[in-house]
């Protein structure tokens, strides 16, 4: 059998077939297109109309191969709003847009970032739907008080794709909007903030049959009729759905643009310390639970390669690992996720800038900085996987590495010396992985999550990283000092 699975990530998006036959699972990439964001008037945007049109070129490429089902995935809290005769109001913002930054605060500060992190389950980030939502009220009142319904990007795909509106729960959850014991929205925190709860589509679970292809969509591009179903469509919860995890404890890193580290919960973990630690609790395949951090991650190397093209040096990812290899290790550190490492820019001067404040080595050569981005990873994952053991009051004894980070041996490598575990790396194409397999759990091909993973584990070879003595415990407590949460 074989479905269709069009993942959105940072930079790119790509129509993935899916063929599952003699228990093994095979990919083919049908069709790959940019997925960059447009600025337009100072905001950051979705190139929504550029990417339908995308979607549809990988309709037709697919069409010769014969497929049951479609399934989309995107990051989370993105969203596009509907006037009520289906209209699209404007193309949607993206999260990396910095317009919410002084609402956030004043949230926080009038309702409290404790009462919001209990009634959510949700990390404190400027960029959560809430958030969005509420400076759209504020500020572009018209486009709110037009707007009849909000739907999630991988919703409004399908939306675009079936004329049929809904919320998948996993892609829901990114909101800070839904509730987070029962999964239903949140209609107590929305009368709080004064949002119209009426807004908010119909949530339905990962592994719903939620319409088919339109007639008219089916005319214009000459296909036949598939069925849509709503995956896991948080990209993050389709690459837990692929983790080749044979325990039912385990840890995870989906690493690529972001770092999502965490574990699989059946009911949400909101404490007073993973309120202080600032961790997630996040909707994931079969109503789990995906509590985990928000790091960033390969972001940071992704745009200090831009910048250095910037400057005249088109460095390959190969070309910076080779500089940070031969850099000095442990000479500097930063904490990642400082604030002014989010947004596109010069991180080059940011790294040096950072360093220099915190009275630290400031890196000079090109090697020094990869170097320090490198090891200030690694020393955020063993920062976080410590927070998760403290939390959970588990002893986590291995990691599983997912998602386009794996092809980064030096980064896998370094991360299994900083946490002291062994790291188990793969699938690559995690996201996509998770996709494919929760359609063919819902077509009845394969029986449950179980077993799609037991799938995935023989058809795709990891890769294994074990721990190295060599140095990150002795330089770990000056890491520590510069960590926010």
């Amino acid at each position: 059998m074989r479905v269709l699975a069009y993942d959105f990530g940072a930079s790119s998006g790509r129509a993935i077939l899916g063929e599952y036959t003699n228990g093994r699972l095979e990919l083919k990439e049908i069709h790959r297109f940019d997925n960059e964001p447009v600025e337009m008037n100072g905001g950051f945007y979705w190139d929504l109309p550029r990417l339908f049109r995308e979607i549809k070129e990988g309709l037709v490429k697919a069409e010769p191969y014969g497929y049951e089902s479609i399934g989309a995935d995107t990051w989370g809290v993105d969203y596009g709003l509907l006037t009520p005769d289906g209209l699209l109001l404007g193309n949607p913002y993206h999260y990396r847009d910095s317009r919410t930054g002084k609402l956030f605060k004043e949230v926080n500060a009038r309702i409290g970032a404790g009462r919001l992190y209990r009634m959510s389950g949700i990390q404190a980030l400027d960029f959560n739907t809430m958030y969005q939502l509420l400076e759209t009220k504020q500020n572009h009142g018209g486009f709110y008080d037009l707007a009849d319904k909000i739907l999630l990007m991988p919703d409004l795909f399908g939306y675009l794709l079936t004329g049929k509106m809904w919320a998948e729960r996993s892609i829901a959850s990114t909101t800070q909007l839904l509730e987070p014991r029962t999964r239903e929205w949140n209609t107590e925190l929305m009368e709080l903030l004064g949002l119209n709860k009426d807004l908010f589509p119909q949530l339905v679970d990962a592994g719903t049959v939620v319409g088919e292809l339109s007639p008219e969509l089916c005319a214009e591009l000459a296909i036949t009729p598939k069925k849509m179903i709503a995956v896991a469509e948080h990209d993050t919860a389709s690459a837990v759905a692929a983790v080749p995890a044979k325990d039912k404890d385990f840890v995870y890193i989906s690493c690529g643009t972001w770092s999502l580290f965490g574990a699989e919960l059946k009911e949400p973990c909101i404490t007073e310390v993973s309120e202080k630690m600032n961790i997630t609790n996040e909707s994931g395949y079969g109503r789990s639970v995906r509590f985990l951090k928000n790091i960033i991650g390969l972001w940071m190397i992704q745009e200090t390669r831009r910048q250095f093209k910037r400057r005249g040096k088109d460095y390959s990812y190969s070309d910076m690992e080779r500089l940070a290899r031969a850099a000095e290790p442990f000479k500097c550190f930063i904490d990642p996720d400082d604030p002014r490492f989010a947004p596109p820019g010069d991180q080059i001067t940011r790294i040096r800038d950072y360093c220099r404040e915190t009275g630290q080595y400031v890196p000079s050569s090109d090697g020094e900085v990869i170097r320090c981005i490198y090891e200030s990873l690694a020393m955020k994952y063993k920062h976080t996987f410590e927070q998760l053991k403290e939390c959970l009051g588990k002893d986590f004894t291995s990691i599983h590495m997912v998602g386009g980070g794996t092809k980064d041996g030096f980064l896998c490598g370094m991360t299994a010396d900083a946490v002291g575990v062994p790291v188990t790396a793969g699938p690559i194409e995690a996201t996509a992985i998770g996709n494919i397999a929760v359609q063919l759990i819902t077509l009845g091909e394969i029986k449950d999550l179980a077993e799609a993973r037991e799938i995935i584990a023989r058809s795709f070879s990891p890769e294994y990283y074990y721990p190295k003595d060599s140095g990150f415990d002795e330089k770990y407590s000056g890491f520590k000092k510069l960590v926010r949460g």
